[in-house]
């Protein structure tokens, strides 16, 4: 079964949120300033950067235009890393006010997305994306910030099956992956079997594909969301193409970063 067969990615995305909140919900004032290993983001950045991704995602669905308006104030605002962005608001909001906005933003991204007709479209940063595709890309934030908090905090999360989506994500990522890094797509598609959390088996291309990529499907999931260095996964490949791809691996568009040194896989 494909990853994301039989699965309701809002209800992940709902437990994905819950999971996180659970970390954070009592932290003191030092701790929101833990720094996380994303250089220059503290634990309070990193929550405040999903709370104002979410009040984005619920734009797009509420008021298309509105979101499209806004866009490029927050691509530059981004690009400029936290100046005049995420920072401002960080020394403004601390504990229960970031928590309460956070924990609106969830539930409204839900409730925006959620119960469209097939085929709905909204305006997203790239192409527009359906309902499912947004809460995807959110849940692959909330889950890939979320480590980040973990690590800043000591804690080890445990594996969940929720990360198929993200690895879905992943493996159709493929080609934009490669052109991010200015390299032409392969011509050969790849087989890609990974194993979840709960040892099921997450298949992706022809079995006969020349070019391979296996292992722990959690691993594919640091990968692609540049939370890990290649070198500290349990992850292989056969085929040029597809040893190239380890290297570079990206499941959200935008510049890739400078990803994790080897030896700091903490998640």
């Amino acid at each position: 079964m494909a990853p994301s067969e039989g699965t309701d990615v809002f209800e992940d995305l709902r437990a994905e949120g819950e999971a996180l909140h659970a970390l954070v919900a009592d932290l003191d004032d030092e701790q929101w300033s833990l720094p996380t290993p994303a250089p220059g983001w503290t634990v309070a950045d990193q929550i405040g950067h999903l709370a104002s991704t979410d009040e984005m995602a619920i734009l797009a669905a509420r008021d298309p235009g509105a979101f499209l308006a806004a866009v490029p104030a927050v691509v530059e605002a981004l690009a400029n890393g936290l100046e005049g962005s995420m920072s401002g608001r960080r020394d403004a909001e601390k504990g229960v006010e970031l928590l309460d906005r956070w924990r609106a933003g969830r539930e409204g991204v839900i409730a925006a997305l959620r119960g469209h007709p097939p085929g709905t479209r909204f305006p997203w940063f790239g192409p527009p994306m359906s309902p499912a595709g947004i809460a995807t890309g959110r849940l692959m934030e909330a889950w890939a910030h979320g480590g980040d908090v973990a690590d800043a905090l000591g804690v080890r999360r445990e594996p969940t099956a929720r990360v198929r989506h993200i690895v879905r994500l992943g493996v159709n990522a493929r080609d934009h992956a490669f052109a991010t890094h200015g390299l032409p797509a392969p011509e050969d598609p790849f087989r890609v079997e990974l194993v979840g959390p709960d040892g099921a088996a997450w298949d992706f291309g022809p079995p006969n594909a020349p070019q391979k990529v296996s292992g722990p499907g959690y691993d594919f999931a640091l990968l692609a969301t540049r939370r890990v260095h290649r070198q500290d996964t349990a992850l292989t490949a056969e085929g040029r193409d597809a040893d190239r791809w380890l290297d570079i691996a990206q499941a959200y568009v935008g510049a890739p970063g400078e990803g994790r040194a080897p030896g700091a896989r903490r998640t």
